[in-house]
């Protein structure tokens, strides 16, 4: 028996050798790439002018201000010409406003400037009874006008109207709260002037609605993700509220209109997630003056709000 045939080590057969050698020669396989992830600035929306035009696209935007930019671009209209934005609808319903969310299956119609108007009113009454919100890049507007109110009485008047002056002093770029406290402080008993814009009705501008474009073709399916406009910083695809949160949402909206005489979602949306992760009303406070410190709320207003979270948390809205 030859030595050392135990300790041999087999030689490898030429097409086991070449299948071998190719086989360490070639990198491991790449591990499969996740899916990216959704970016907003390439989400595209689907939106027609509401008093009628063809379907337009936009897209690359992260607040209220660029979204009426780009929307303006495509229909070729200076931006400031449009007073706001409902989603899903051509008519004036504020219920459908746009505010800091839009669904990312939405259809936006943009309500431009139509007809001017001037009215001198009495000031007979402490309330006017307008509720005023604006479109987040400034064209205050009136949301609601309480039934039975002074400017309910007012026919002329009419939700929607953008707030073009008031006693001559042009507020076409203040924020609601602003145009809200000068309508307040106006002296009972004096007359005072406004001037408003209406929107734009489908009979004062003829133009084809695109046959094309129908909201069904419009819809991008994204499950309930919604795209957060900001102020400051990029949009960002975010789940919708939650129920709870909604409900929060909604009354603090409310309180913001009775205590300020504003509607304005977004901002009743941030400050319910400035509640979010807080403990007590103290450490809320010092969120809202860290997130929300211009608007000055008083503590009465804050203690309310607090509630309203700690109400829809515990299922008593």
């Amino acid at each position: 028996m030859p030595l050392g045939l135990g300790t041999r080590k087999k030689g490898k057969s030429k097409e086991t050798s070449k299948l071998v050698d190719s086989e360490a020669a070639s990198p491991p396989p790449a591990a499969e790439a996740p899916a990216p992830a959704t970016s907003a600035s390439r989400l595209q929306f689907h939106a027609q002018l509401a008093h009628g035009s063809p379907t337009g696209r936009v897209e690359g935007f992260s607040s209220a201000r660029e979204l009426y930019a780009k929307i303006a671009d495509v229909f070729g209209i200076a931006p400031n010409e449009i007073m706001f934005c409902t989603l899903n609808t051509h008519k004036v319903d504020m219920d459908k406003l746009l505010g800091a969310q839009i669904g990312l299956e939405d259809f936006i119609f943009a309500h431009v400037k139509g007809q001017r108007k001037e009215l001198e009113i009495l000031k007979s009454d402490d309330v006017l009874g307008l509720t005023v919100t604006d479109n987040g890049a400034g064209c205050p507007f009136i949301k609601r006008i309480r039934e039975g109110s002074l400017m309910d009485q007012t026919k002329m008047i009419c939700v929607g109207d953008h707030i073009e002056s008031i006693n001559g002093k042009d507020v076409s770029d203040l924020r609601h709260y602003e145009v809200a406290k000068m309508l307040k402080d106006l002296e009972k008993g004096q007359v005072f002037k406004l001037k408003l814009i209406e929107p734009m009705k489908s009979f004062e501008k003829v133009a084809a609605r695109s046959k094309g474009g129908t909201l069904t073709e419009a819809k991008i399916s994204r499950g309930r993700e919604t795209l957060r406009l900001r102020n400051k910083g990029p949009a960002t695809v975010e789940e919708m509220l939650s129920e709870v949160e909604e409900k929060a949402v909604k009354k603090v909206d409310e309180l913001l209109e009775t205590y300020m005489g504003i509607r304005d979602i977004e901002l009743a949306a941030t400050m319910v997630e400035a509640g979010r992760d807080k403990k007590n009303p103290d450490e809320f406070a010092v969120a809202l003056d860290e997130t929300l410190g211009d608007f000055a709320f008083p503590d009465e207003f804050v203690f309310d709000v607090w509630g309203a979270i700690g109400d829809a948390k515990q299922g008593r809205l």
